[in-house]
């Protein structure tokens, strides 16, 4: 996959809120996505006190869900953890491995947020920018705004506010019973469609399929130490 060059990732913390207030701007906010074959999850797998992390995608066929490729790396971290600013301590290590995706996604999921940031670029909206591709924040916890909690049943939801009474994601249900996720723009798609999709993507469990098979495959090369992030494709 084509990634662009946006800005170097050797930066301080402050360098770092800058750019995601510059970046924030040019997040796209709208795309219905007729067609989509191919959807993508990625996530990353760290332990405590490690500056070692295993990056990984998966990308299956849309609306089967079927796996076609998985890739992950072995990478080392260098910018610290602060709140806020997970994209550029998660961010490096995910653009290698989709340089090196062969099915080329046309929708990626990402385990985070998207314009639901302080400074409205999560993850999913930086990423979103690099590749230039559509995304969506999909983040289990919340991290900015506030929402009333949505009702019991999968598939309601309710809005996430900024302070301002902006409407920036949506609290989603994707299992009865069961805790919501938090749902946000990532790049190039717009929130109906995006809660669509989250909810399209989810066989019978609280994650969708693209982020949970992503999670156990940086969880399979982390507890085996990175043996098996030779780049696996099964298609």
């Amino acid at each position: 996959m084509h990634i662009r060059q946006l800005h170097s990732w050797k930066i301080s913390p402050k360098e770092a809120m800058a750019i995601q207030g510059s970046l924030a701007a040019q997040v796209i906010q709208k795309g219905h996505l007729e067609e989509v074959r191919f959807i993508a999850g990625a996530d990353i797998s760290t332990e405590k006190d490690s500056t070692q992390a295993y990056a990984g995608v998966v990308v299956m066929t849309y609306p089967e869900l079927e796996t076609v490729e998985e890739r992950g790396v072995v990478f080392e971290l260098s910018f610290p953890y602060v709140p806020g600013l997970l994209a550029f301590r998660e961010a490096p290590p995910l653009l290698k491995v989709f340089e090196e995706i062969r099915h080329e996604p046309d929708l990626i999921l990402f385990d985070g947020q998207g314009i639901a940031h302080p400074r409205g670029l999560g993850i999913a909206s930086h990423m979103g920018l690099f590749l230039d591709k559509p995304s969506i924040g999909c983040a289990k916890s919340l991290l900015f705004g506030h929402f009333e909690e949505p009702a019991v049943e999968q598939g309601a939801f309710s809005y996430l506010y900024d302070k301002h009474k902006n409407i920036i994601g949506a609290v989603v249900r994707t299992r009865t019973g069961i805790q919501p996720v938090f749902v946000s723009i990532g790049h190039r798609i717009d929130l109906p469609t995006a809660i669509k999709f989250i909810l399209s993507s989810c066989c019978g469990y609280r994650l969708p399929e693209p982020i949970r098979h992503a999670h156990n495959f940086v969880n399979r090369l982390r507890t085996s130490q990175g043996q098996t992030a030779n780049q696996l494709t099964l298609l």
